[in-house]
């Protein structure tokens, strides 16, 4: 089955004055977002030294967020296409401004998870509403590949930007720093977005199934909360229970839709190969990257010994790649071919990956930072296709569901890849052996490791350090490699499921 694309008709492909002004507005979202995500690895060492929260409650306060943006994607985009992008943009943009100093000024375990839960709502609104405002904003196909391309250079500058901005804002004031540092973004973004920002939504949407969002909601949260319980204390009968309650809950979501008359997910977009191919892609090249991307930071930094600014400038190769390829993704989409983009940017992912397992404790970083430069290259092109294709596979009143979808993949196959990926490197961290008397705390983290050896005689403590670091690089190495097989997989099924797709050309 060949995908064609209908061309714009002639009414939409008026190009709106003032377009590229409103599209700032839109990636001022998506930039704190994307850095708000990152920043908070680097602040968690401090949040747990002046908060002092169990290991439990400090788990709770990194997952919180992304299991409650995984919960609420698919129903705040499907809410934005019902009372307006626009609108749910600006309402959430406040919100999360205002949470921000919630989370900056917390004083206890309890009400910094509550902070960050309610971050996520605030937060499960911004992206759909972006990429759906996008979709109404650029009628003409190759403009809307250009902005989609901005869209997503910005979101990978905005994972660069988290830990240069987070080590610079650590290294001169206290946490809470980290936080406040979305308020003028958002102030800009709200008061700027009034004036420029169309208003757009589905012209008959139906009323707002309540169900569906619980549905949906305990869905995603039970499930992805189950893998990664299941990847850190491996499986019991009560994890095995949340996870099929997760299961049965999504199970369900899916029954509803198909029978509502105006369902919260129109589950017939999964029948254009298109959007089920891109959507299949961006999950499985997430998961499969995770694996560097969350304990990276940590070899820079507890491996390599780099302090936290120069650890997040030795990360930037990434989003400078993604950045530039980004930007001409859909031109080169359109002169080669939607799969050829797409299965070449996931092939490259992977070989850069296939080459970082033959990482050590003294790497130099040349091979790290060309690595991670053809890693963001190959993402880059990847990413801003598959979005291109998953819009415009789409009707534009259901721009807002269909966005979410694409993120919620994203945070799906982030939670998944740090699971199963973050399980092999603990594995293999954990069976190391260390000196006589090393603390049992010191099998658990890296982190525990070098605390524990601070304590310890300086013999003991090389020795306890030097077998904790080779562990870790040993378990990364590994995880780099199994990603890079599914990247390389993904790039070969990414071949066959886009063949026939093509990207609108301009009317």
């Amino acid at each position: 089955m060949t995908s064609t694309l209908q061309p714009a008709t002639t009414t939409e492909a008026v190009k709106r004055p003032g377009r590229w002004l409103a599209l700032s507005v839109l990636v001022l979202a998506v930039l704190l977002v994307a850095v708000d995500a990152t920043v908070l690895g680097l602040a968690t060492p401090y949040i747990s030294e002046d908060l002092k929260p169990s290991g439990t409650q400090l788990l709770w306060i990194g997952d919180v967020y992304s299991f409650v943006i995984a919960g609420l994607l698919v129903s705040m985009g499907s809410l934005g296409d019902r009372i307006g992008r626009k609108r749910i943009l600006l309402v959430g943009a406040t919100a999360f401004g205002a949470v921000s100093v919630l989370n900056a000024y917390a004083t206890t375990p309890e009400l910094m998870i509550f902070a960050r839960a309610l971050l996520g709502v605030a937060g499960a609104t911004l992206m759909p509403a972006t990429l759906a405002l996008i979709r109404n904003l650029f009628h003409d196909p190759r403009e809307r590949s250009l902005a989609v391309g901005i869209w997503g250079a910005t979101a990978s500058a905005g994972t660069a930007i988290g830990p240069i901005a987070g080590g610079f804002l650590l290294e001169h004031f206290w946490w809470g720093s980290v936080f406040l540092i979305n308020l003028p973004v958002m102030a800009v973004l709200v008061l700027v977005g009034i004036k420029l920002l169309p208003e757009s939504r589905n012209p008959n949407p139906g009323p707002w199934d309540m169900a569906s969002v619980l549905l949906s909601l305990v869905g995603v949260i039970a499930l992805v909360y189950a893998v990664k319980e299941a990847a850190t204390h491996g499986f019991t009968w009560e994890i095995l229970a949340v996870g099929l309650l997760g299961a049965a809950a999504l199970y369900g979501f899916v029954r509803r839709q198909l029978t509502l008359p105006s369902p919260l997910l129109d589950m017939r977009l999964f029948r254009n190969r298109g959007f089920s191919a891109a959507v299949l892609a961006d999950l499985l090249t997430i998961l499969g990257l995770s694996g560097l991307v969350f304990f990276l930071s940590q070899y820079l930094q507890l491996v390599q010994g780099r302090p936290p600014l120069e650890a997040g400038l030795a990360e930037l190769p990434a989003a400078i790649g993604a950045v530039a390829a980004g930007l001409i993704a859909g031109r080169t989409a359109r002169r080669f071919s939607v799969r050829s983009v797409v299965a070449g940017g996931l092939a490259a992912v992977g070989l850069a990956l296939a080459a970082l397992t033959v990482l050590d404790q003294s790497t130099g970083y040349p091979l790290l930072g060309a690595a991670l430069l053809v890693v963001g290259i190959g993402a880059g092109f990847s990413f801003t296709v598959t979005a291109d294709v998953i819009l415009s596979s789409v009707p534009k009143d259901q721009a807002g569901a269909a966005s979410a979808v694409s993120e919620t993949a994203y945070e799906l196959g982030a939670a998944l890849g740090i699971a199963l990926l973050g399980t092999i490197v603990t594995g293999v961290y954990r069976d190391f052996t260390g000196p006589t008397g090393t603390p049992a705390g010191a099998h658990e983290s890296l982190g525990g490791a070098v605390e524990a050896a601070a304590a310890m005689p300086a013999q003991k403590s090389e020795a306890l350090l030097d077998a904790a670091r080779q562990a870790f690089v040993d378990g990364l190495a590994l995880a780099a490699g199994l990603g890079a097989a599914v990247l390389l997989a993904t790039a070969v099924a990414a071949w066959f499921m886009l063949r026939g797709q093509r990207l609108e050309n301009a009317a």
